[in-house]
């Protein structure tokens, strides 16, 4: 396992490049099944600390809180996982004031069964309540060692400082999606944080799937989740075809999937790390294994080209018909 190198956390813990993302921990969306939350989260969490992952990222609004729970609980069959583990969660900012903002922190610490979150954030800017309002907030919690670190997500550049000069200190991570099937995007953020020593968490780093070659126009993936992504749209699944034979072309050479060159791609940035979600301990492993493949240049760049030819369609009247198909399952 690789790590973020340089001090850039507030605590002695390392971030891995590879970490492990929560949402389907509870999540009915994903289909998984009770039989996942009750034996395959824990079983995955276990395999993770055992490969060096040490980035855990969930929130309080996955599952309802059920994610942190189940979460919670793996991490403790770990007499090790405090020392480790970097812990993260997420507040659903939807009146993020400061005492809100202290109050449901408590409620995720709680739920996760600890004292101390490694990386508290904020889920999603608020549009009409400020930063100014919300990092009080993170600061009390900083006092009093409930937080380490303040993260956002789906902030832009200008909010990532907006939230930089209303908590008076670094903002370390905004965690974005990040990935060969998002063309461009992210790449002022990259810049950013390479530029202040702060980090881009990759989510979706494998685009729900569609960067792992199994699907097409004629094989599109079921459940919810997947069924109301723009990026499935058989019209969309055709124009990947030549991103993913780039994809394929690079991993033949790597002796590796596709998702793994994909994943690689994401973290090849020193300030990147991907949190891909895990469906079981072998695609848990395969993620991993990622982190330990190292791109040429020449491969980085053809990925980059294929990735900036991608053009994807929002399809909105297709997909509205297919999320209508999707709810009838």
């Amino acid at each position: 396992m690789r790590y973020v190198e340089g001090s850039v956390t507030t605590g002695p813990k390392r971030i891995s490049k590879i970490g492990l993302g929560t949402w389907q921990f509870g999540s009915r969306e994903w289909g998984y099944g009770s039989g996942y939350a009750a034996t395959d989260a824990a079983d995955i969490v276990r395999r993770a600390l055992e490969l060096g992952i040490t980035l855990f990222d969930t929130a309080e609004v996955y599952g309802t809180g059920r994610s942190e729970r189940i979460l919670g609980a793996a991490l403790a069959n770990d007499p090790d996982a405090p020392r480790r583990a970097y812990l993260a969660t997420k507040i659903m900012p939807v009146v993020p004031v400061a005492p809100v903002v202290e109050q449901r922190a408590v409620a995720s610490a709680a739920r996760l069964g600890t004292r101390h979150l490694d990386l508290y954030q904020v889920h999603q800017p608020n549009p009409l309540i400020r930063d100014r309002w919300t990092m009080p907030g993170m600061s009390a919690l900083r006092a009093v060692g409930l937080v380490g670190d303040v993260g956002v997500s789906n902030y832009s550049l200008d909010r990532w400082r907006e939230a930089d000069a209303a908590l008076g200190a670094p903002v370390l991570s905004n965690q974005v999606q990040y990935s060969l099937a998002r063309p461009r995007h992210g790449a002022a953020l990259v810049d950013f944080a390479a530029a202040e020593s702060r980090i881009v968490i990759a989510y979706s780093p494998l685009a729900q799937g569609l960067l792992s070659g199994r699907y097409d126009a004629s094989n599109r993936p079921a459940g919810r989740v997947r069924s109301v992504n723009s990026l499935f749209l058989p019209e969309n699944l055709d124009r990947a075809a030549p991103l993913l034979d780039t994809l394929r072309e690079v991993a033949r050479a790597h002796d590796a999937t596709p998702s793994q060159i994909a994943l690689a791609w994401a973290i090849h940035h020193p300030q990147v790390v991907a949190i891909p979600g895990a469906s079981s301990v072998s695609q848990l492993e395969s993620n991993a294994a990622a982190a330990d493949l190292y791109l040429a240049d020449d491969e980085y760049d053809a990925l980059t080209a294929a990735s900036d030819r991608f053009t994807p369609t929002t399809g909105t009247a297709n997909l509205a018909a297919l999320a209508r198909s999707a709810l009838r399952r």
